[in-house]
């Protein structure tokens, strides 16, 4: 009796087993991207920021502003309000121009005026970034089509031009102008 009762536990054990790799197996799936959509995935990726500050605000600004450079140059004004949003809650008492000139980029679901608020942010949160940079690289960039042709800077994380004032139409226009390392 003992023998046909384990035997049959040992059975029942099998089939539910067999029954359980069988359902992971069906529920298994494997995504292969296209070229192209790898490619459309890595436009949407903020630059990798491997820079460090001397204080918190700065840093989160930073992160801020480098999401807003890429919603910018992928033409993405519904994240630009977001981040932009968000970066304002994050400045001191003595950054208010800034802190207004984030809030209005926050306001506004035209990308042509956040561009131009974008211009107006980055000639004041330059010298901030440059003076508070205590490790790594960061580039700063120019355009010089930019706003009929007044020209344009901007700040990067990485060497690679991905241009904020034309998104779409134009996005490699510009080069490196300055190079900042700590």
């Amino acid at each position: 009796m003992k023998t046909t009762f384990l035997k049959f536990t040992m059975i029942i054990l099998a089939v539910v087993s067999f029954i359980s790799c069988k359902d992971v197996k069906e529920n298994q799936t494997v995504e292969i991207n296209t070229p192209e959509e790898v490619k459309q995935n890595e436009k949407n990726l903020p630059d990798v920021a491997d820079q460090a500050f001397l204080d918190g605000m700065t840093s989160k600004v930073w992160q801020n502003y480098l999401e807003i450079k890429m919603a910018l140059a992928n033409d993405d004004a519904g994240t630009v309000k977001d981040v932009a949003r968000e970066m304002a809650k994050s400045f001191s008492a003595e950054r208010v121009a800034m802190k207004e000139i984030a809030q209005k980029m926050a306001d506004t679901d035209d990308v042509e005026v956040q561009r131009n608020l974008f211009a107006q942010f980055t000639e004041k949160a330059g010298p901030m970034f440059e003076d508070a940079l205590s490790a790594g690289t960061i580039y700063q960039k120019f355009c010089p089509m930019a706003f009929n042709n007044q020209g344009a800077y901007w700040y990067a994380a990485v060497e690679e031009v991905s241009n904020p004032y034309f998104g779409e139409k134009m996005p490699n226009c510009g080069a490196v102008s300055k190079t900042i390392k700590k």
